[in-house]
Parts: structure tokens; C-alpha cells; sequence
């Protein structure tokens, strides 16, 4: 019966033993899964800060070359490359009785980007953002000095269209109010009545040049692009550290 007892008592050892080294096998992996995890999105988060800065470099570089004109933009558009920010100069003459409005805010004042066919000689259009006016001078009869006429020569940079809404938190466009949240160009021009074939796929954001009528005011286009990838990577790889010393920790004190 002794026999027996102490028999039990071996095999109920040997199992608690069995489980306990599983047990910290498996603890160990989890803590390996986890490390593997914040390192890799530490490491991604800084690829992502090369990327941004590279990009805000050439935004710069962009923005401080010397005009070009349409056609180039044309070019690069076609082929498939960035316009985004490129400094472009062309000459037309507004369709003031076609324009459209984006909801903005400039200054900390509410109101609309105003946004104008301005057709080529050659019956080409591209759309330009002229810039801001307040909310109360949305419609043009309130600021007719700014409804310039006759040939008007425009620099400023080309912008990429849209290919979907940014966000679902975007509202939809109100295009019977003439009222845009998001710029669909393709929209802003059949909503105008210009036919497609004629519209250039980009936008021009006027420069801050200014003209007797005050509103519009150009020069609205924004270059606060975010870029906390470095403290994000900061976090990933603080949390992968502290994961390893509160694990050195908790083996040490299961050695001791």
C-alpha cells in the first residue's frame, strides 16, 4: 500500500514538473511573438519617417523651382508621376459664371476655396483655386471686383485629383447647393457644365498674388503634412524594451 501511495505521489510530481516546464516554454514564446511584434512596427515606423521625409523634401523642392507650364504638367500626368506641388504659370480666362466652392477654413475664419474653369486659348480648362473668401461673400455678386475678366496669367502649384472621398467622415458633396467637402474634380466640372473631354485631370492652387477685388485670397495651399514617425517608432521600441527587462526580471526572480 506504501508502495502504492509513494507511487502516486511520484507520478503526480513528475506531471507537475512536465506542466510547469511547458508552461514557461510557452511563456517564453509569447514573450518572443510580442518582442518580434513591437520591433517589427518600430522598424516600419521608421521606414515610414524616411518616406515622409523624403517626401517633404521634395515638396520643398518643388515649391522652390522656377515655373513651369502646363504642358510639362500634362506631361507628367500622362505618364502616370506625381504633379502634386509642382510650380506652374499658364495664361486663360475665367468662367466666373462656372465656379465652385469648397468648404475651408483660412485664418481661422470659415468660408470656401473658390474654385474657377480657367480656359486656355485652345479651349483646354484646367480648375484653378483662386483661394478664400469668408462666408459671407460665397456668391460672387458679393465680391464682384474679385470676378477678374479678360486674360489672366495664373502661377501657382498643380494638385493631384482625388480618386475617392479621403475619409467616411467626410460628408458628401452638396452639389446642388454648390458646396464641395471633398475635391472631386470630376464632379466640380459636369456640375459646371464643362464638358470632360476639355478638363485637365489636376488642379492649380493660385499663389498669393494679389488683385484689386481682395477676395479671392490665394496662396491657401497647405503644407503641414504630419510626421511624428519617429516618436511613434520611439514607443514601439520603449515598450519592446521594457518588455525585456520586466521578463529578465521575472526570470530572475524564479531563479532566486
Amino acid at each position: 500500500m506504501r508502495a502504492r501511495v509513494r507511487s502516486i505521489v511520484a507520478d503526480s510530481a513528475s506531471t507537475k514538473k512536465g506542466g510547469g516546464l511547458v508552461g514557461r516554454i510557452a511563456g517564453i514564446v509569447l514573450v518572443l511573438v510580442a518582442l518580434a511584434i513591437l520591433l517589427a512596427l518600430g522598424t516600419w515606423q521608421m521606414e515610414r519617417l524616411a518616406w515622409k521625409e523624403g517626401l517633404l523634401a521634395s515638396i520643398a523642392e518643388r515649391r522652390a523651382a522656377p515655373p513651369v507650364d502646363l504642358a510639362a504638367i500634362e506631361a507628367l500626368a500622362k505618364a502616370g508621376d506625381d504633379v502634386d506641388y509642382r510650380t506652374v504659370r499658364v495664361t486663360g480666362t475665367y468662367l466666373n459664371n462656372k465656379e465652385r466652392h469648397f468648404f475651408a477654413t483660412f485664418g481661422g475664419r470659415t468660408g470656401y476655396y473658390v474654385y474657377t474653369p480657367l480656359e486656355l486659348s485652345d479651349g483646354r480648362i484646367v480648375l484653378v483655386n483662386r483661394g478664400f473668401v469668408t462666408f459671407e461673400a460665397k456668391e460672387p455678386e458679393m465680391r464682384k471686383q474679385g470676378q477678374l475678366t479678360g486674360e489672366q496669367t495664373v502661377t501657382g502649384l498643380s494638385r493631384a485629383k482625388l480618386l475617392e472621398k479621403p475619409s467616411w467622415a467626410v460628408p458628401d458633396n452638396d452639389i446642388a447647393k454648390n458646396i464641395f467637402y471633398w475635391k472631386d474634380l470630376d464632379v466640380m466640372a459636369s456640375s459646371a457644365g464643362l464638358d470632360p473631354a476639355k478638363v485637365e485631370p489636376f488642379f492649380i492652387d493660385a499663389d498669393a498674388t494679389a488683385h484689386d477685388g481682395g477676395m479671392p485670397i490665394g496662396g491657401v495651399t497647405q503644407f503641414d503634412l504630419p510626421n511624428s514617425h519617429l516618436q511613434y517608432a520611439m514607443t514601439w521600441y520603449g515598450l519592446a524594451a521594457a518588455l525585456v527587462v520586466i521578463s529578465g526580471i521575472f526570470i530572475f526572480r524564479r531563479k532566486t
